[in-house]
This record gives structure tokens, sequence and C-alpha cells, in this order.
């Protein structure tokens, strides 16, 4: 018997990419029909929320959440996939940096910013991606895009040598809109400085409501044995642990499970939210940002 649907919420491993992660759980929650809410690359550790059978269904809308890291940066050097995997593209003596250029530095990559992406990111330009070209020898610039950088803490500084260089190694704590990277933070602060930047270490601490607490490692996991008894948050607990609730009637219930429109509980809200039927059944999650909530997916009820 496979896994139950809901969302599985795993400490990856350095070194597995998020792929590895999907294809493990496959295999623990004997079902081809796992996905992840979000990339993290191989070099990092931490949260990833993985969707089974019809939670899967949950994913998109789990990838826009706001996230939690911790990690650390090293001044002084600059790398060409802006982390410690890449190779040195140039040293800088990052001595002479005070703790106030530094908080200076900080304050000016928090906010509402324009954030260019790794050159190695995942972003497919021309329908290939850039890490691809990137590896290839190809030279590639992407635009910039909106994010948001809510917390940018710096918890530690460090002094030491790389190379002959001195380095400072800044351990920080940040909360990102989707769609940041930090490796790209962690650039543009050496940049901000003068003396190039990247990340030696991360560790996503929360996505959305999901954080290291709930979080299982693969060796737990494995000792698990049967698919059925995985530490599984079951869909409509899943659903109501991230998203705005609403309870319907038994009418409302019968409308949203054949599509249709219902009158909104509360019109503009422009998140969405999680419709259960009176017996609880997790029905849809509904878009309220017009007078009819109509849905953005149905979830059937299990077995139909």
């Amino acid at each position: 018997m496979p896994a139950p649907d809901g969302l599985l919420v795993v400490d990856k491993p350095a070194g597995w990419t998020s792929h590895d992660v999907v294809g493990r759980a496959r295999r623990l929650c004997a079902t081809r029909k796992v996905g992840h809410a979000g990339t993290l690359d191989p070099m990092a550790t931490g949260v990833l929320v993985l969707g089974i059978g019809r939670a899967t269904r949950l994913l998109t809308f789990l990838v826009g959440c706001d996230k939690d890291y911790i990690a650390t940066i090293r001044l002084g050097q600059g790398t060409i996939t802006d982390d410690a995997e890449g190779e040195v593209t140039a040293s800088t003596s990052a001595q002479h940096l005070s703790d106030e250029s530094i908080a200076q530095a900080v304050l000016d990559l928090t906010g509402d910013l324009q954030q260019v992406p790794s050159s190695v990111s995942a972003i497919k330009v021309k329908g290939e991606r850039s890490y691809h070209r990137v590896r290839a020898g190809e030279a590639v610039d992407l635009p910039a895009r909106p994010v948001t950088v809510s917390r940018f803490e710096v918890l530690a500084r460090r002094t030491g040598d790389a190379d002959g260089i001195p380095v400072v190694d800044l351990d920080v704590e940040v909360t990102v809109s989707s769609g940041t990277y930090v490796r790209a933070l962690a650039r543009d602060l050496g940049a901000a400085l003068g003396v190039g930047g990247h990340l030696t270490a991360l560790r996503r601490t929360r996505v959305g409501a999901f954080t290291l607490d709930q979080a299982h490692d693969l060796e737990s996991l494995g000792a698990v044995g049967e698919p059925e008894r995985m530490p599984v948050l079951v869909l409509a607990d899943a659903a109501r642990s991230q998203f705005i609730v609403r309870e319907l009637t038994d009418a409302e219930a019968t409308a949203v499970a054949h599509g249709q429109r219902v009158d909104s509980s509360q019109p503009g809200r422009d998140q969405p939210v999680a419709a259960f039927a009176p017996d609880g059944r997790l029905m849809a999650l509904l878009d309220e940002t017009g007078p009819k909530a109509k849905p953005h997916v149905v979830f059937a009820p299990a077995g139909s």
C-alpha cells in the first residue's frame, strides 16, 4: 500500500540534488507521484517539502512561500557559481572591512530589490537550463527580477585565510521571497564591499509554515519500512497548516466538487483559500479575489 496523500517534510542532506530526494521518496512511499516545492542546490541542506499523491497539486502554491535560511558568506573571494562549488574567479583582501561598512551593505540589500540570478541557476534560457550553458563555456546574462529580502541579519563574523588571501566569513540569517537566490545575495554583498563574495554554506530552515522541527532525515525515513507508515502530513491537515481555511456548507461543497463558483467569503483575498466540506474533506483551493470564488484546483474525494 502506498503512503497516504499529503506532504512529507525532508531534511535534505548535502550532496543530494532535490531530484535525488524525490527519487528516494518515490521508492519509500511506493508511488511515482512525488514532487517538491522548490529546489535546493546539492551543497545546501534543510527543509525540502515533498508532495505525495494528490498533494502534488498543492506544490504550485507552496513554491511561492517565503523561506528562511542560515548561511555563511565569504568576503574576499568571488566564484563562477557564487558558491563554494565553483572555481575562484577573483580574490581581494577583506581584512580592512569594518563592521559598520558590512552593516550598511547588508542594509542596502534588505527590502525590495532587483536581483540578477546566479548564472548557474536552473532558469531556462532559450529552452536550456542556464547552468548547462555556463558549464558548456557560454557566457550567460540573466535579467534582474524583483525579489524581497525581508530579513538579513549578521550573527557572527570570523577572519581567516583562503589561498593566502585574508577573508571574512559572515554567519547570517535571511528571510526571502520566492525566487530569491541566497548565493546571489552573497555575490552582491561582496561586490558592494569591493572584495567579492560567495556562499560557503546554506541551510534552509523554513518553507512557508514548514520548519526543520517537522523535517525527517532520509536515514530515519528509510528505517520506517512500510510506505503506509511514512510520517506524511495528510492532505487535509497539510492544507489547514498552510492556507486560509473556509468551511463550506453541503451545498457549497457539492458545487465546488463540480468546479462551480460559489460566493466568496471575503472578496479581495489575494491568497488561495483551502475549502473544506462539513465532513472535513479538502474540496478545493479557491481563488476569492472576486465576488465569486472559483477553484484553483479541485480535490476529488479519495477513492473516486
